[in-house]
């Protein structure tokens, strides 16, 4: 069995290959349980640690993405989400690699971003506003310019250290970008084409009122069921896609919270990620419209890349 780090994650991967080889995975027939989230005992309901399960396979492979999520690690210096990929082959059931799935996670978690966009933001979208600074936070970037012609991206967080972070990160892989430091999203959010929300911001970033139409949000930061990156009005204005029905009614509280309001009903929620990349539904009826893609996460995606990088690698 193969052992594959987290730099040989890095080398390999690239969102030109990444976004279409999960199109692909998406298309075709797969499966893909619930996924198991483990609640482990002490802290808040928001800051409690987790360990989770995620089964899924495809044609060609099967696989398990096992992960732990301790928010408050990087208070102690260390990561607040440690992850593996296990593959097994689907012809025969023999194991065939083990893969970093932390380094995994940003890449896929961005590159799934990067193909609900491809579908449901304005084909001539050029601005990104990006909430977070995170380890996450260029990834999103750079994987929505590399299916949208994105020429400026503004970067909003806290710290501002932060924010000088992630703006050098984008610039380095892609000098062609304006990247802004924005202190206060209020005066530029009226003015882009995409929003990309990765942060842990347990209350929605921006007001429903401040958003322009045609404009496409992208959320990946939040999966409780009693926090949300935006208000019930943001949703009830858009035109929803999930990453998965199972998962997002299950854990998102942008979607659950404006469902126990009464403000939705489920069938507000227009289709699934894999019904977007089968031409099932459609992620964009014009360019007037408002678009949303909720992600929490899913375990093809996972078992999908790390696939990819494995035959790379092989």
């Amino acid at each position: 069995m193969q052992i594959i780090s987290a730099e040989e994650v890095q080398q390999t991967l690239s969102f030109e290959t990444l976004v279409p080889a999960l199109q692909v995975a998406y298309s075709a027939d797969f499966g893909m349980p619930q996924r198991q989230i483990y609640p482990l005992l002490g802290g808040s309901q928001e800051k409690h640690d987790t360990f989770a399960l995620l089964p899924a396979w495809t044609q060609d492979v099967l696989g398990v993405k096992t992960f732990t999520h301790y928010p408050q690690n990087p208070e102690k210096g260390r990561l607040m989400v440690a992850a593996q990929v296990l593959l097994f082959s689907k012809e025969t059931g023999a194991p065939l690699a083990l893969v970093d799935g932390t380094s995994l996670t940003y890449w896929r978690t961005a590159a799934i971003s990067a193909l609900a966009a491809s579908y449901m933001a304005r084909k001539d979208a050029s601005t990104l506003l990006l909430f977070g600074t995170g380890e996450l936070a260029s990834y999103m970037a750079l994987a929505h310019a590399s299916v949208r012609p994105i020429t400026k991206v503004y970067v909003h967080g806290r710290s501002v250290d932060k924010m000088q972070a992630t703006q050098q990160k984008i610039q380095q892989a892609r000098p062609d970008i304006e990247v802004v430091i924005c202190d206060r999203y209020e005066e530029v959010i009226t003015q882009v084409d995409i929003i990309s929300c990765a942060t842990a911001s347990p209350t929605p970033l921006f007001e429903s009122s401040l958003l322009a139409a045609g404009m496409h949000i992208d959320l990946v930061g939040n999966h409780h069921t009693t926090c949300r990156e935006c208000d019930s009005a943001t949703i009830k204005m858009s035109h929803v896609i999930a990453d998965s029905y199972l998962n997002v009614f299950g854990e998102a509280g942008e979607i659950l919270i404006p469902l126990k309001e009464g403000i939705i009903e489920e069938s507000h929620v227009k289709g699934e990620l894999a019904e977007l990349c089968s031409g099932k539904v459609k992620g964009r009826l014009n360019n007037s419209q408002t678009t949303l893609f909720k992600s929490v996460g899913t375990a093809l995606a996972d078992v999908a890349s790390a696939y990819l990088v494995y035959q790379n690698l092989s």
